[in-house]
């Protein structure tokens, strides 16, 4: 079926669910038939990090999201600007 002629897919967000969970630390795990994604939190000076949330999909759904977080991670920046990572800033060098 032509991607432009599929039906909309409705989706159900539960009222415990729509306040979602926030995630600032996540572990993969892979086998040949699945990939785990643990969803954490860690708090600054601690060094233990509590899991909140488990994901596990196939290789196929783990590609699909790799897609996805791309391309929506190419909008966002072209619409806010660069995502810059602490430690990870490209150096300048030279004069300003």
């Amino acid at each position: 079926m032509d991607e432009d002629k599929r039906p909309p897919i409705n989706v159900e967000l539960s009222p415990e669910h729509s306040d979602g969970v926030y995630s600032n630390f996540v572990l993969i795990a892979h086998s040949p038939s699945e990939f785990i994604l643990d969803f954490a939190r860690m708090l600054p000076g601690l060094q233990k990090a509590k899991v909140f949330s488990r994901i596990i999909m196939t290789p196929q759904n783990a590609f699909l999201l790799k897609e996805a977080l791309e391309e929506n991670l190419k909008k966002y920046e072209e619409r806010f600007g660069k995502i810059k990572i602490f430690g990870k800033e490209e150096k300048e060098i030279g004069f300003k």
